[in-house]
C-alpha cells in the first residue's frame, strides 16, 4: 500500500512539521499531502482537483496505480483530450508524492513520467488515424513518433516538453498513392499534436517540439524514412548524431521506427573514432552558456541546475561524447540511459570507476533538485531560485529546513560535477616541464605551412596542443632528434582536425608520439599517413596483453573491394598494436616475432575465404577440389618481423582431371587454382586507399618463377623426390601448412616430413650443398657486421642454414631453429648450443631494428633509437649491443666452419634457383 511504503519526511513546510522530521517522527500521508500542497502551489491544485482518486490511491499500490491510470487512458471512449489531461494529473501527482515520499527513487519516477507520455503519445496518434485516416492511410499508417532526448533515453523530467520526430514509412504506399497519403498523415500530426499541446480548461498534457527532426526551418512536421535517411547520409551534422543516440521508436508503427534506427547506425556509430566531436560538443557546451549567460564564476542561488556549471548537462554531455566516440567500434555503448551509459564507459576503460560513481551520485541528486524546482509551479524551468522564500521553499522540498545547509550542499556537489567534466571538454594546462629545444624556431616557423594546419579551426586546436607537444619532445634523450621526427610527421599528415581533436581529448596520445618520434621515426613518418591507427590506441583492450590467435573481424564475402578494406583497416591497426608494445616494452622482442606471425596467419585466413569467394562467383567452383598453402621461411616457423613478407607455396588436390568449374566461365582445376591464387595475391598485395597487407613471394614454389602459381599435390610430392634442388628440400625444413583445406594441408604436412626424411641427397651432398651457399652469399658482399645481423658468416641467414642442413641430413621435422638444432646429428651439442643462443640475439635485435628501420645496414637510429635497442636486449647501450652481435656471430661462423672442415668436402654448386 502506498501510505506504507512512505520512507521519509522531505517537506517540512512549516515549523510543526520540520520539528517532526528532526525528531525523525515517522510520517503519514497526511503529512506528505500537506508539506507538498504547502511548498508547491501545483501540487495543491491537482490535490483538491483529485481528492477522491487520492483517496483511493493510498490503498493502492503506487505501480498498480500507475497501471491502473494507463488502463483507463487506453480504453477511454469520447473525448480523448479530456481522458489525457486527466490521466496527466493523476500521473503529475502519483509522482510527485512518490518522489517526495521516498517510495520512488528520481530515476524511476522519470521512467513512469516516460512511461505514461509513451501511453499519451500513442493514445493521441490512434485517435487521430481514427479520425482522419482515409483513402490509402489504413492501420497505424506507417506513421512513429521517435522519441528523442530524455523521453528516448527513458528519463523525462517533472515538467518536460518531449521531444519527437515524426516519420512515415513511405514502403507501405504505391507511387500513386504518396502525395495523398502524404498529405493526411500531417494533418493526423497535427492534430495528435494539439490533443497533447494544447491548453484547455483541464489543463495540457506535454509541450511538444518537432525542432529535432531534419532541416525543421524548411520542411513539413512529418517527413518520409526516405527523406530522412538522404538529409542525415548527406548533411547531417555532429550533433544530430549525438542527438540520435537516445532515439526510441515510442509509438505508432514501432517495427517500422525500429527499422529506420537500425538503418540510422552508419551515421550515429562511426567505426572510426571520431574526435572531432569532442571539440564540436565544447563549441556547443560553451555556445548554449554564452546564450544563456552562464559562462564565469556562479553561485547557487540563480543557477540554471541543468545547463550551469556542474549541472546535469555536464554528465549528459560526457558520456554521450564518449559513446559517439567508441560506440561505433564498441557496440556495448550503444544505450541510451545516462547512468547506463556511464557503467559501460567504465566497463570499456572510458571512465574511471571513481568517476563514475561520482557522476551517478550527483546525476540522481541533481535530477532530484531539478523536479523540485519544476513541481513548484509545473515550470520548465532549472534555475535554483534567487529570491530567500523561493530558497526556503526549495530547501524544505529537498527535505530541510536549512536553508544555507542545502545552499552550501549543492554547490559542493556541483563543483565535484565541475572537477570531472570541465577536464574532458577543456583543454587541461599542459605547460610543464621544460620547451626550449635548441632549433626548434626555424621548425615550428614553418608549421602553419603545411596541410594540416591548412584550416582555422586545425590551428585553434593545435595552439593548444602545441605547449604540451613541446614539453613532451623535450623530455627526449635527444630532443632535437624527436623535434625532427615529429616534424616530418606533421608534414606528412593530410589534414589535423580531426588528430589533433584526438592528441586533446587524450593527452596520453601525446606522450605516445613523442616517444615514437624520439625512439622510431620511421615509425612516426608511416603514421603521418595512417593516422587513424591511433583510434586503436584509445580502444580499452589496446594495452591488453596480445593474444596467441587472432580473430579477424566478419567479412562480407560477396563485397570483394569491402572486405579488403575492412581486413586492411583492421589489421593496421593489430599491426600497430604490436610494434607498440614492442616499443613499450610491454612484450619482448621474442613474443613480438609470434604476434606478427599469429597476426599474419589470421589475415591469409580471412584473405583466403575471400578469395575463394571471389573467384566462385567468377568462375564457379570445381566440384571435389581442395586448397592449402603452405608458409615457408619465417612464416612456417612462425616468427615474422614488422616488415616481412610472406612467402607461400599454394598446394591443390581433390578434383577429378576432367572436372571442371561450373561458373559461366569454365575452368579445370588446375586453371581455377592457378586463378584462385592470383585473386589471393591482390587481397594481400593491392595498394589501396587503405594501404596493402603483405608483399608476397612465391619463388619457393616448385619449379620457382618457371613453375605454376599452384601446385597440385602429386606434381609437388613427385618433384620434392625427383627434380628438387638440395637447398629446395632444406627450405622445406621451415615449412607449415597455414592455411586452407584441413584434409590438404594434413597431407601436405605428410608429404613435406616423407619428403625430408626420404631426401635422395646424402649426408656429404647437404654439407657440401651448404658450403656452396655460404661461397656463393660470401662472393654476393652478404658479409655482415655490427647491428647488420641477417646476412654474413655467423648471423641469421647463416645459422639458419646451418640448422635446416642438420634438420635435413637428421630427417627431422622440426622447423624453428632451435628445434631443429635440438636434434642430434650433424653438428655437435656444444656447437648447436650456441648458434641457438646467437641466433636467438640477432633475432632478437633485427626484430626492434625492423620497428624501427627497414634500411640493412640499419643508419643512425639516433639516441632514443639506441636506447630502445639495449634496453629491448637488456644491454647497457647500443655499442655494447652491436659488440655483442659480432662476438656470437663469429663464434657461430667457428662452429660451423669447423663442421664443415670436419666433413672435409667440397662445396658444390647450387643451381641457378638457388641463388
Amino acid at each position: 500500500m502506498f501510505r506504507n511504503l512512505i520512507t521519509r519526511h522531505p517537506v517540512p513546510f512549516d515549523a510543526e512539521a520540520g520539528a517532526r522530521a528532526a525528531a525523525d517522527v515517522p510520517v503519514d500521508a497526511g503529512d506528505l499531502v500537506a508539506g507538498a500542497a504547502g511548498c508547491s502551489p501545483y501540487l495543491a491544485t491537482l490535490i483538491a482537483r483529485e481528492r477522491d482518486w487520492l483517496a483511493d490511491l493510498w490503498d493502492n499500490d503506487p505501480e498498480a496505480a500507475l497501471d491502473d491510470i494507463l488502463t483507463m487512458l487506453a480504453q477511454a471512449e469520447g473525448d480523448a483530450s479530456v481522458a489525457l489531461r486527466v490521466a496527466k494529473r493523476r500521473v503529475a501527482l502519483l509522482v510527485g508524492l512518490a518522489d517526495l515520499g521516498g517510495v520512488w527513487p528520481v530515476m524511476r519516477a522519470t521512467a513512469a513520467l516516460t512511461r505514461f507520455a509513451d501511453a499519451a503519445l500513442g493514445k493521441a496518434l490512434s485517435v487521430s488515424l481514427t479520425k482522419a485516416a482515409k483513402g490509402p492511410v489504413t492501420g497505424d499508417g506507417g506513421l512513429v513518433a521517435i522519441a528523442m532526448g530524455k523521453m528516448g533515453a527513458g528519463e523525462l523530467n517533472y515538467s518536460s516538453d518531449i521531444d519527437l520526430v515524426l516519420l512515415f514509412d513511405e514502403g507501405r504506399y504505391d507511387p500513386g498513392d504518396y502525395a495523398e497519403a502524404r498529405a493526411i498523415l500531417l494533418r493526423v500530426a497535427r492534430r495528435a499534436m494539439a490533443l497533447l499541446s494544447d491548453i484547455t480548461a483541464e489543463g495540457y498534457v506535454f509541450r511538444t517540439d518537432l525542432r529535432l527532426r531534419p532541416d525543421p526551418a524548411s520542411t513539413p512536421i512529418v517527413l518520409s524514412m526516405e527523406a530522412a535517411e538522404r538529409y542525415y547520409e548527406a548533411m547531417g551534422r555532429t550533433w544530430e548524431r549525438a542527438a540520435w543516440i537516445k532515439a526510441r521508436a515510442a509509438a505508432g508503427a514501432i517495427a517500422a521506427g525500429e527499422g529506420f534506427l537500425d538503418r540510422m547506425t552508419p551515421f550515429v556509430w562511426r567505426r572510426h573514432l571520431d574526435f572531432a566531436v569532442v571539440e564540436e560538443a565544447h563549441d556547443m557546451r560553451r555556445r548554449i552558456r554564452d546564450h544563456k549567460g552562464l559562462a564565469g564564476e556562479w553561485q547557487v542561488p540563480g543557477h540554471d541546475v541543468k545547463l550551469g556549471q556542474g549541472g546535469i548537462r555536464e554528465i549528459e554531455f560526457l558520456t554521450q561524447t564518449q559513446q559517439i566516440i567508441a560506440g561505433g567500434r564498441d557496440p556495448s555503448l550503444r544505450v541510451r540511459g545516462t547512468l547506463e551509459g556511464l557503467d559501460r564507459l567504465v566497463d570499456a576503460g572510458w571512465v574511471a570507476a571513481g568517476d563514475r560513481d561520482v557522476l551517478t551520485v550527483q546525476y540522481r541528486h541533481l535530477r532530484a533538485v531539478e523536479h523540485r524546482v519544476q513541481m513548484v509551479q509545473d515550470a520548465q524551468t532549472h534555475r535554483i531560485p534567487k529570491d530567500a522564500e523561493g530558497l526556503r521553499r526549495l530547501a524544505c522540498f529537498m527535505g530541510t529546513d536549512d536553508t544555507d545547509a542545502f545552499v552550501a550542499d549543492l554547490r559542493d556537489r556541483m563543483r565535484a560535477v565541475e572537477a570531472i567534466t570541465d577536464p574532458s571538454f577543456a583543454t587541461p594546462d599542459r605547460h610543464e616541464g621544460p620547451t626550449a629545444i635548441e632549433g626548434a624556431e626555424a621548425i615550428t616557423d614553418r608549421w602553419t605551412t603545411y596541410p594540416a594546419l591548412r584550416s582555422g579551426r586545425a590551428r585553434t586546436i593545435f595552439a593548444r596542443l602545441r605547449p604540451g607537444l613541446l614539453a613532451a619532445l623535450s623530455a627526449a634523450a635527444r630532443p632535437e632528434e624527436a623535434l625532427a621526427a615529429f616534424d616530418g610527421f606533421l608534414r606528412g599528415l593530410p589534414s589535423g582536425v580531426q588528430l589533433f581533436s584526438l592528441f586533446e581529448a587524450n593527452p596520453r596520445l601525446i606522450a605516445l608520439l613523442a616517444d615514437i618520434c624520439a625512439t622510431a621515426p620511421d615509425l612516426a613518418r608511416h603514421l603521418s599517413q595512417h593516422a587513424e591507427v591511433l583510434d586503436a590506441v584509445i580502444d580499452g583492450s589496446f594495452l591488453a596483453p596480445l593474444p596467441e590467435e587472432w580473430e579477424a573481424p566478419a567479412l562480407d564475402p560477396a563485397e570483394f573491394e569491402e572486405s579488403m578494406t575492412v581486413l586492411r583497416r583492421w589489421h593496421r591497426e593489430e599491426h600497430f598494436r604490436i610494434g607498440v608494445h614492442l616499443l613499450r616494452r610491454l612484450v619482448d622482442p621474442g613474443t613480438a616475432g609470434t604476434a606478427y606471425a599469429a597476426l599474419a596467419q589470421a589475415v591469409l585466413s580471412a584473405s583466403w575465404d575471400v578469395a575463394l569467394a571471389e573467384t566462385a562467383r567468377r568462375y564457379g567452383r570445381v566440384p571435389g577440389l581442395r586448397l592449402a598453402a603452405l608458409g615457408m621461411g619465417s612464416l612456417g616457423v612462425g616468427r615474422l618481423t614488422a616488415r616481412s613478407d610472406l612467402d607461400l607455396v599454394i598446394l591443390h588436390d581433390g578434383a577429378e582431371a576432367d572436372a571442371v568449374s561450373d561458373g559461366r566461365r569454365q575452368l579445370g582445376p588446375g586453371q581455377w587454382a592457378a586463378r584462385f591464387t592470383q585473386v589471393l595475391i591482390t587481397v594481400l598485395t593491392a595498394p589501396m586507399g587503405e594501404g596493402r597487407l603483405y608483399e608476397v613471394d612465391m619463388r619457393l614454389r616448385p619449379s620457382g618463377k618457371q613453375g605454376p602459381v599452384a601446385t597440385p599435390l602429386s606434381g609437388f610430392v613427385s618433384y620434392q623426390a625427383t627434380e628438387a634442388w638440395m637447398w629446395e628440400h632444406m627450405a622445406l625444413t621451415r615449412a607449415r601448412a597455414i592455411a586452407g583445406d584441413d584434409e590438404l594441408r594434413a597431407a601436405a604436412e605428410d608429404a613435406r616430413r616423407a619428403a625430408i626424411r626420404e631426401s635422395r641427397f646424402s649426408h656429404d651432398e647437404v654439407v657440401s650443398g651448404l658450403a656452396g651457399m655460404r661461397a656463393r652469399l660470401a662472393d654476393a658482399g652478404r658479409t655482415g657486421a655490427g647491428l647488420s645481423v641477417k646476412s654474413g658468416p655467423g648471423r641469421m641467414q647463416d645459422i639458419e642454414l646451418a640448422a635446416q642442413a642438420h634438420a635435413l641430413i637428421a630427417g627431422a621435422a622440426e622447423r624453428g631453429v632451435a628445434e631443429q638444432l635440438s636434434v642430434d646429428g650433424w653438428l655437435d651439442a656444444a656447437a648447436r648450443a650456441d648458434l641457438v643462443a646467437a641466433h636467438r640475439l640477432l633475432s632478437r635485435v633485427q626484430q626492434v631494428l625492423r620497428l624501427l628501420t627497414g634500411d640493412d645496414p640499419p643508419g643512425d637510429l639516433g639516441a632514443g633509437g639506441d636506447a630502445f635497442l639495449a634496453k629491448a636486449v637488456g644491454m647497457d647501450d647500443a655499442a655494447a649491443v652491436s659488440a655483442a652481435c659480432d662476438v656470437v656471430a663469429a663464434q657461430a661462423a667457428e662452429h660451423v666452419d669447423a663442421a664443415l672442415a670436419r666433413a672435409g668436402v667440397m662445396a658444390e654448386p647450387l643451381g641457378e634457383a638457388g641463388e
